[in-house]
């Protein structure tokens, strides 16, 4: 291959990135004025002076696009919270814990509508396909990590907690989570920080979707006790 037959595949790959990195701005844009519902590949085609024709080339559906979309917000929002747990020692469990609640908090209120694209309605039609996965699970992966290494802490330090007996179908469940998140970690630990996961996204959510307003608002201090209140409760030293 020729060095001028390289470059030139070089600047057309840069030129492709470039212009699918606008099309995907331009649908987020889409996303903020009329939802998820209303996003057409005409309309964000129409918005950058594109035919549709052209556009199909690189999103072949509406779907395609959402989909881009979603595993773009997973991805971002899991990078947000590694990041915050990376940022401090291991064996820092209750700080890595209150590190990844705020990050994830942080994201969502910087990007609502991503966030609602990823933890809101279902868009009617939609179904999300396999290839959202591996994105979706990155920052369940990260109270995983949390998890593991609580459990290993306390099984050092002789402190691991007895096992708590919980319903057979729910054991298998949670037996199935343990095993792609935190394997290793005991199943009432496991299930408790669960349960302190949906009260961390039900509480963004609310605060997110304005249910805080006139009771809770500003909900810093709120988030802040509660935060801590579930690491008592899951059982982080």
């Amino acid at each position: 291959m020729t060095t001028t037959h390289s470059a030139s595949r070089t600047a057309r790959e840069r030129a492709r990135a470039e212009l699918t990195r606008e099309i995907k701005e331009e649908a987020r844009s889409q996303l903020a004025a009329s939802g998820a519902q209303g996003l057409s590949l005409r309309s964000v085609a129409r918005e950058l002076g594109m035919v549709s024709s052209a556009l199909y080339r690189y999103f072949r559906s509406r779907d395609e696009l959402l989909t881009a979309l979603i595993i773009d917000a997973y991805d971002a929002l899991g990078i947000a919270a590694e990041a915050a747990s990376e940022a401090l020692p291991d064996a820092d469990i209750r700080g890595r814990w209150r590190a990844c609640c705020g990050a994830i908090r942080d994201w969502a209120m910087a990007n609502p509508h991503e966030y609602a694209l990823i933890y809101g309605s279902p868009v009617p039609g939609y179904q999300a396909p396999q290839a959202t996965v591996a994105s979706a699970v990155r920052v369940v992966r990260v109270m995983g990590g949390i998890l593991a290494d609580a459990g290993a802490l306390a099984s050092r330090a002789n402190a691991r907690p007895a096992g708590e007996p919980l319903p057979a179908e729910l054991a298998r469940q949670v037996a199935i989570i343990a095993e792609a998140i935190a394997p290793g970690v005991d199943n009432g630990m496991l299930t408790r920080a669960l349960i302190a996961w949906t009260q961390l996204f039900g509480m963004i959510s609310f605060e997110l979707f304005g249910q805080f307003v006139g009771s809770l608002e500003p909900a810093d201090t709120f988030f802040g006790y509660t935060v801590e209140r579930m690491a008592d409760y899951i059982g982080l030293r």
